[in-house]
């Protein structure tokens, strides 16, 4: 089955073809962040206009690139939540029209659902029943995963998340839109014995984040050094400290997790997932306890269309799929009330 994917969550316009045989045979990726960076955040109404003016065309791109025409379609997957309403609603709207266009069925995929599965596009993929960390922007969850849409919320944030946390700790920093992977970067120059940043939750005796806390411990810290002269590293070494703080809780409490569950396997998933000190400290923590360690390619760690067209070939292939007629998106969704397929 070849199955298309559109993914208009927030700020970027993804589209994908999938197959179930053959794996992902093309996708193609417009980013606003150029568009957004002028206002230092994303801007909604314009997000959904973007989405307006580049979801058809890099329909036809991928459809290029795959070498197939329109006709060679079998289904059609597009974010139905959660996110932004409108940006949601141009994605939906456009995948119903094409799969009512070809007569062919379409289905409504939870962007979290997603991310969680999109390690399923490596070339070595991850095998079921296994523990998530899903850090994403606006996402931080650990999840016992036994199948497609077979999750057990294991813990979440409280408050920010980790992705937030990154994004409006780099602000205060100065760092432009989006920050959090400029934080990463000047954090590599940063010294780690500069600052001492909490830990929030910890030691908490559950797999709940926080992080509201430590984004305020920057500000805190900023505020004092902000009469530093400008030849000063502070800096980086704030970054550095943040970044130190916030790894510790993920990969702890992920090794946590595993521990409680029996769990042999750990998958990361989501933009925060790319962070490059992130894997480093939990492959050494996996090593060392025997499990084994899975992460999306880097380009499938941000939200993207390959991660939708295989959620939604995955819920086809069992059966699953929208009424013929009508659409709907859900801004708010949690993941608990997301349908188990039939297997």
């Amino acid at each position: 089955m070849r199955v298309l994917g559109i993914e208009t969550s927030c700020d970027e316009t993804g589209v994908a073809l999938y197959d179930t045989e053959r794996g992902l045979l093309a996708h193609a990726l417009h980013s606003q962040i150029d568009m957004h960076a002028l206002y230092g955040g994303v801007v909604p109404e314009l997000a959904s206009r973007d989405h307006i003016r580049h979801g058809a065309l890099l329909v036809q791109q991928v459809l290029r690139d795959a070498g197939l025409e329109m006709k060679d379609i079998d289904g059609v997957a597009y974010t139905e939540g959660p996110g932004l309403a409108g940006a949601l609603l141009v994605g939906a709207g456009l995948a119903k029209a094409l799969a009512f266009g070809l007569n062919k069925p379409a289905i409504g995929v939870h962007h979290l659902e997603g991310h969680l599965l999109s390690p399923l596009l490596a070339a070595d993929p991850p095998p079921f029943p296994h523990v998530a960390l899903l850090v994403s922007g606006g996402h931080t969850q650990l999840m016992d995963v036994a199948g497609v849409g077979r999750y057990t919320l294991l813990g979440e944030t409280i408050d920010d998340a980790a992705g937030e946390a990154f994004d409006k700790s780099a602000k205060l920093l100065g760092l432009p839109y989006p920050g959090g992977p400029k934080l990463a970067r000047l954090a590599e120059t940063g010294d780690p014995k500069r600052f001492s940043l909490p830990r929030p939750l910890l030691h908490s005796g559950d797999l709940n984040f926080s992080f509201a806390g430590l984004k305020t411990a920057v500000l805190t810290q900023a505020r004092k050094c902000a009469d530093l002269p400008d030849t000063d590293p502070w800096r980086a070494d704030l970054a550095r400290a943040f970044e130190d703080a916030a790894v510790d809780v993920l990969s702890k409490k992920a090794m946590t997790a595993l521990k409680q569950t029996g769990r042999k396997v750990l998958v990361v998933a989501g933009g925060v997932g790319a962070n490059q000190r992130l894997r480093a400290t939990l492959n050494a923590l996996c090593a060392k306890a025997g499990v084994k360690v899975y992460y999306p390619d880097l380009q499938f760690c941000t939200d993207n269309g390959a991660m939708i067209a295989l959620a939604g070939a995955l819920r086809l292939v069992r059966g699953q799929r929208d009424a013929q007629t009508g659409f709907n998106v859900r801004p708010r969704w949690p993941l608990a009330e997301l349908d188990t397929p039939p297997v």
